[in-house]
């Protein structure tokens, strides 16, 4: 009897992914940031790190329509990817899901360029603020649209959406 019940058991929790997780399914290796949302400390700064990192790489080769592309198709990818593997870790918006902060980060890097790299380095910083804070429109988001299914993996990308909104006001509102 006891081995049934195990048997029929949902599989554990997944507090914090590994190796094996990751390459374990494509949409883990996306809603993970390429590996990136492993980190043990602060997996979302460095997701928005490598995000930072990717849009440098990137930038030589794209245009303006390019990059309203990729981010549209990231934006698009990401929700099945982040809806996919939420449910795989049976935790609505686990830190480790970074693919929101990838795509939020660039479409505030794409917009405040051309900008150096302590222009750069002050959208970085708001970003993380206000993704970390949950205040306002990040809160509502993050409260709003919880759970599994694709609702959820709607939510994990519009909190920080709304976090690279409040950036982008923030530094229009510095500029001019």
């Amino acid at each position: 009897m006891s081995e049934t019940l195990a048997a029929d058991a949902p599989p554990p929790v997944i507090h914090r992914p590994d190796l094996k997780f990751l390459l374990a399914h494509p949409a883990h290796f996306i809603a993970l940031g390429a590996g990136s949302g492993l980190s043990r400390a602060a997996p979302g700064t460095v997701g928005t790190l490598w995000a930072w990192a990717a849009f440098v790489l990137l930038q030589p080769f794209m245009t303006d329509l390019r990059w309203a592309a990729l981010i549209g198709a990231a934006t698009l990818v990401g929700w099945w990817a982040c809806t996919v593997t939420a449910r795989h870790m049976r935790i609505a918006d686990s830190g480790h899901i970074v693919w929101d902060e990838v795509v939020a980060f660039w479409l505030v890097l794409w917009l405040v360029m051309p900008t150096g790299f302590w222009g750069q380095l002050i959208a970085f910083a708001l970003f993380r603020l206000f993704d970390a804070v949950k205040v306002g429109p990040m809160a509502w988001a993050d409260r709003t649209f919880k759970g599994f299914g694709p609702r959820g993996g709607f939510g994990i990308l519009l909190d920080d959406f709304a976090a690279a909104l409040c950036t982008l006001l923030v530094i229009a509102l510095w500029k001019y």
